[in-house]
């Protein structure tokens, strides 16, 4: 009878525990547990922000004030889009007293639909010189009708090639690829390996899930910080400890 009793009390015990795991992980995914801010410290990890127009006008000595290192600013997308707020923010960004506090880049979201040297040339016509400013980066992710019939994995290379080469041939470094965890492991870690790489994973720390090199992590799409002037959230992103933000200044 004892016997019986203590395997039905195992049973509970461990049918609480699946429960409990099940209700955490429903959580998670549903953003209201935040799990990635309590493996990064504001204080001692190099920390920063992507911005685009939803930041509205930005801020950046307030920025500085809240210990954020580094800004990368939507710059374009495709062969012709222009950030509305980018002129705006990159101009203030190139002064040199907030220079002395922040280092800044500016990223460009990559199209499917536009070849890759039209968007090279929107990207390098909008930015100009990026000398003493962190290197271009190519936001590469799946949108629109391409999440439901993904593109062949052939297309999205050669086209991604394209508009990488053009971009290295400008600057004369490497630009740095973000994107999610699973759409770089399919389309780009077999011909893209040796670009720096900026991966998104906001659901759960990135070494989890992604065990080769990472230059910054994206690790909340729900960061709060004073400083902007439109959207409630903002992204904070996480430098590999192992990596210096100096070595990725264009010279």
């Amino acid at each position: 009878m004892g016997k019986r009793i203590g395997l039905v009390v195992t049973f509970i015990f461990f049918m609480a525990l699946a429960v409990i795991a099940t209700s955490f992980f429903f959580l998670v995914k549903n953003k209201q547990i935040l799990v990635n801010p309590w493996f990064v410290s504001r204080d001692k990890d190099t920390i920063g922000v992507d911005i685009s127009h939803y930041q509205g006008t930005v801020d950046l000595e307030k920025l500085a004030s809240q210990n954020i290192k580094f800004v990368y600013f939507k710059a374009t997308e495709g062969s012709s889009y222009k950030d509305e707020h980018f002129r705006e923010n990159w101009d203030k960004a190139q002064d040199s007293k907030i220079k002395e506090k922040m280092l800044f880049g500016a990223y460009h979201f990559f199209s499917l639909e536009s070849s890759g040297e039209d968007q090279a040339n929107n990207y390098i016509s909008t930015v100009g010189d990026l000398t003493g400013n962190l290197v271009p980066v190519v936001d590469f992710e799946l949108y629109g009708d391409y999440l439901n019939n993904p593109p062949k994995k052939e297309y999205v290379v050669s086209k991604l090639r394209s508009l990488l080469d053009a971009l290295e041939a400008q600057y004369l470094t490497k630009p740095m690829i973000y994107s999610e965890i699973d759409v770089y492991n399919h389309y780009l870690a077999e011909d893209f390996s040796d670009y720096p790489l900026w991966l998104r994973s906001v659901y759960y720390p990135i070494d989890w899930k992604f065990r080769d090199d990472w230059t910054m992590w994206q690790y909340t799409d729900r960061g709060e910080l004073e400083g902007y002037t439109e959207e409630k959230y903002i992204d904070l992103n996480k430098l590999n400890p192992a990596k210096s933000l100096n070595n990725y200044v264009v010279k």
